[in-house]
């Protein structure tokens, strides 16, 4: 356990050292993962993820312990032992992930375990926000390409894929060790997300409407003056205002005469006391002197000062315009705890006599998005971020919804200064704000590191750490076409909460309990075609039916909308998305649960047993009066057992073909249906379940090859009729272009193929149910028939009404 735990810390301190450590953020903890495996007691796994919560920060911010020792005098080397005795309290996210796993994997084996780990590692961290704003996903800003899939998952969705991609690699290692090919299942789907997220990242383009844009030209001011209180003390608070203020000045003078600026933005706090508000005569000079400069410079100036109402000063931007002054102020709202202000809980004379350092600033109130009124003419909104306000990703969402075209950061990373991995740090998870909105960012700190940042979170301009320079950036600024993370917010950490919680409440359901002949599992396996069985109680039965119908519901809604909205036919983003979010997302809900519920049946000995890793149940065929088929197939095809002391077993068997097991089971004597129409929908249910679906309806046929033989000779003609050729995209624009417009038309075709697919089932279950009730004694027949005609129906009538639209193109 000690050797997994220290290669696992290790790993990780490579990996966030950056450069092409990445690489290692696919592989740092499994280490730890495979020793978790192991872990027999809540005991032993309580142990290892102290452990190596201690480890991972020692090995990852042992510099953010040496900076609080700094900051508040207590030493370096005294703020390191702090960190280290609160490191459970720094990274609770490691307890949570280890917790999960040891107590899911018992109950619904190592797969779900795994993703429950995952998945509680980022509710933690919903939950449970960091001081720094970091998570895992961070450390692959280095990585251009697989980075840019965070404008859909955000910077904790790649988390997610990293967490699952060592999931992977840990449970790959015992059968690589044995060198067995069961190894290479979930290698595959280790090296497949980093695939992944290279593929999209390849296959992602920017925003043709922000791209042509005029550029949006700033001035960033890196005065590299720190340590405000040493000054004051020494020059005195007048002259060190003096001597702050006249630095600015002339490195703004640079920026705008010599450099062309449109704007001019300093760092935070640069202005020690409130503007607008001045406390004294000095202040108010001070306060009129700084208009004078943007007067004279004649574009706007934002720059960090403070600002002052009834209940108190803030952290604050002002935004001052050469024609109108002072037009507002922003108003930091995620303030550092214990230092710029105390909660109120925690207030009070005892603390601050512990803490003298600690602040009264308060909080603002969320986004607020401000007009920069240029020289040309040009209004430009902007989102204001100061310090740790850019680690929210809430924040720049929200901003982004108020219509802003540009991010304007402003920071003091003074502590920072013997440390440029927090201030590297701090830069990276600023930079995802930009890849999460497609908004380009200008970051301006007093003393490193200042950059530029597109909306792809390159750094197009940028100043080394220490350095007094000016930095000048010109960047695209236009209304950006809104990503997923803006429509739904910050959705994977409340994804994975949401999914948490439904295995809790899945583990308040009646649980198996161990049979004593559990080594004599030796016998004939029922169902060998279809798979695994799904034992579902009541409840969950509900919840997986209600899901599956809302994803049935969804998609044809989705169909019926396309049907007569010509605008969304038209608009393939728009289709994905709601196919998403009205499909596939109930539908892997859906999924999920039957996959917690399912076992394996067997009849052994007279009894039928159904085994989910150590857990068996067990019910003697002799108990069993009958099986019954589900009328209604929700949430998926399945049998109710009935006993023959008159009641329903507590359990129904979801699985493929029911049929099968109920004929090995007893009597199939009728289904669940209500009593006045039992007779008519047995017959109904029984030929539904003596169909044998044929090769055609695979989901992998059906749903992706299928759609990619129609997908490319309507791309074919899309090509010769836009480009001239059918490799023209690829001559005028690149492979990249080509590729990405192909598997566009293969997603707009496989949603077609989907929608057209659910409208078809509609209609051949209402033909086959009347069918019934016309002819009861023909229904198999009836049914064999009608389902020959869906199939040609899709399978020809796609075709041909695609060599008909390309005719009449023609």
């Amino acid at each position: 356990m000690l050797t997994s735990i220290f290669s696992s810390a290790l790993l990780c301190g490579l990996f966030t050292s950056g450069g092409m450590a990445w690489v290692l953020g696919f592989v740092a903890l499994a280490p730890w993962l495979h020793s978790l495996r192991q872990s027999p007691s809540l005991r032993n796994t309580l142990l290892s993820a102290w452990l190596m919560s201690v480890c991972y920060s020692a090995a990852v911010f042992a510099w953010f312990g040496s900076a609080i020792g700094d900051y508040t005098n207590i030493g370096a080397t005294a703020g390191v032992i702090i960190l280290l005795l609160a490191a459970p309290l720094f990274q609770p996210q490691i307890i949570a992930l280890a917790l999960a796993r040891h107590l899911t994997s018992r109950r619904y084996g190592q797969l779900l375990s795994a993703l429950a780990g995952a998945t509680a590692w980022l509710a933690c961290e919903r939950l449970l926000p960091k001081l720094l704003g970091d998570t895992l996903g961070h450390g692959l800003y280095p990585a251009p390409l697989l980075r840019q899939l965070a404008e859909h998952i955000g910077a904790a969705g790649l988390t997610l894929l990293l967490l699952l991609a060592n999931e992977a690699f840990a449970a790959a290692w015992p059968a690589f060790r044995r060198q067995s090919r069961a190894a290479l299942k979930p290698i595959a789907i280790g090296l497949g997300m980093p695939a992944l997220l290279a593929a999209y990242g390849w296959v992602s383009t920017p925003d043709d409407n922000t791209q042509e844009a005029k550029p949006l030209r700033v001035g960033l001011i890196q005065s590299n003056l720190v340590h405000y209180e040493r000054m004051r003390t020494a020059l005195g608070a007048e002259q060190a205002v003096r001597q702050i203020l006249d630095t600015h000045y002339a490195m703004s003078y640079d920026a705008v005469e010599r450099q062309g600026a449109d704007v001019v933005l300093w760092s935070e706090t640069v202005y020690p006391t409130t503007f607008g508000q001045p406390k004294s005569r000095a202040g108010a000079g001070f306060d009129q002197e700084i208009l004078g400069v943007v007067r004279s410079a004649r574009v706007p100036f934002v720059f960090g000062t403070y600002d002052l109402d009834s209940n108190g000063e803030y952290n604050a931007a002002a935004f001052v315009s050469p024609q109108r002054g002072l037009i507002g102020m922003y108003r930091k709202t995620r303030l550092f705890p214990l230092t710029e202000y105390v909660p109120p809980w925690l207030d009070g004379p005892g603390l601050r006599r512990l803490l003298p350092w600690a602040g009264t600033w308060q909080p603002g109130n969320g986004a607020r998005i401000f007009p920069l009124q240029l020289h040309d003419g040009r209004d430009i909104p902007v989102l204001p971020l100061i310090c740790r306000d850019d680690i929210d990703t809430q924040l720049a969402i929200d901003g982004a919804r108020l219509g802003a075209q540009a991010i304007l950061t402003m920071s003091n990373d003074s502590w920072f200064s013997d440390y440029p991995r927090g201030a590297a740090l701090h830069q990276a998870v600023a930079a995802f704000r930009s890849i999460e909105t497609r908004l380009p960012q200008f970051r301006v700190t007093n003393n490193g590191f200042s950059a530029a940042i597109d909306a792809r979170g390159n750094i197009v301009a940028g100043s080394l750490m220490g350095e007094q320079t000016l930095v000048i950036g010109a960047l695209p600024a236009a209304p950006p076409a809104p990503t997923l993370m803006v429509q739904w917010g910050n959705w994977v950490g409340l994804a994975c909460t949401l999914f948490l919680t439904l295995l809790a409440v899945t583990a308040l359901l009646p649980r198996w309990q161990p049979h004593p002949a559990a080594s004599d599992m030796a016998g004939k396996n029922v169902t060998p075609q279809s798979g695994t069985v799904a034992v579902l109680p009541l409840a969950a039965r509900i919840s997986a039916g209600l899901l599956r119908t809302a994803a049935r519901c969804g998609l044809l809604w989705l169909a019926f909308a396309m049907l007569l909205d010509d605008s969304l036919r038209a608009n393939t983003l728009a289709q994905t998305r709601l196919f998403g979010m009205l499909f596939l997302l109930p539908e892997a809900c859906a999924r999920l649960i039957l996959r917690a519920f399912a076992a394996q049946a067997r009849i052994v000995d007279g009894e039928l047993r159904l085994q989910s890793g150590p857990h068996i149940l067990s019910l003697p065929l002799a108990e069993i009066a009958a099986a019954r088929l589900w009328w209604l197939p929700l949430p998926g095809p399945g049998l109710t057992l009935q006993l023959r002391s008159g009641q329903t077993w507590r359990y129904g068997l979801a699985l493929r073909n029911p049929a099968d097991l109920a004929q090995a089971l007893g009597p199939l004597q009728a289904t669940d249906a209500p009593g006045w129409c039992r007779s008519m929908l047995t017959l109904f249910t029984r030929a539904r379940e003596s169909m044998r679906h044929s090769k055609l309806e695979h989901p992998a046929v059906k749903y992706l090859l299928f759609p990619l033989l129609l997908a490319l000779p309507a791309f074919r003609l899309h090509q010769h009729i836009a480009y001239g050729s059918s490799f023209g995209e690829y001559y005028s624009f690149g492979l990249k272009a080509y590729l990405t417009t192909l598997c566009l038309w293969w997603a707009t075709w496989a949603i077609g193929v989907a929608t057209s697919a659910a409208l078809l089932r509609m209609g051949m279950e209402s033909m086959s149910l009347i069918a019934t009730l016309l002819r009861p004694q023909q229904a198999s027949d009836s049914r064999y028939l009608i389902e020959r005609i869906g199939q040609i129906a899709l399978y020809l009538g796609m075709p041909l009404w695609l060599v008909w639209r390309m005719t009449g193109s023609n």
